[in-house]
C-alpha cells in the first residue's frame, strides 16, 4: 500500500464512498466529485485490467477502450506489481479466479 496516499482526508472520502447503497446513489456521488472525464478514465483503466486479465493483446485494447499503450502499460504494471486491488474486485465479482 501506498502510505503518500493514506490520509486522514482520503480515510474520509472511502470511508463516504462505502456508505453508498444503490448505482444511482454513486453516479450522483461521483459526478459531484469527479469530472466527467475523471470518471471516464477511470472506467477507461478499469476496462483496459479487465481485457488485460482475459490476455487480450495491447492492440485489441487499444482498438475497443481507445486507450493509449502507455496507459495500458500502466494498468499492466499495477497489475503485476500492484497491490493487487484490481484482482481482489475481480475475484469479488466472479472475473477470475
Amino acid at each position: 500500500m501506498n502510505n503518500k496516499i493514506r490520509t486522514e482526508a482520503v480515510d474520509h472520502m472511502f470511508d463516504a464512498i462505502m456508505s453508498l447503497e444503490t448505482k444511482e446513489e454513486f453516479y450522483d456521488f461521483f459526478e459531484d466529485l469527479c469530472t466527467v472525464n475523471e470518471i471516464l478514465s477511470l472506467s477507461q483503466r478499469y476496462e483496459v485490467a479487465t481485457m488485460l486479465t482475459e490476455k487480450k493483446t495491447y492492440l485489441e485494447i487499444a482498438d475497443k477502450t481507445g486507450a493509449s499503450t502507455a496507459t495500458i502499460s500502466r494498468v499492466n504494471r499495477s497489475l503485476n506489481y500492484g497491490c493487487e486491488g484490481y484482482l481482489k474486485v475481480f475475484k469479488k465479482l466472479g472475473i477470475t479466479k
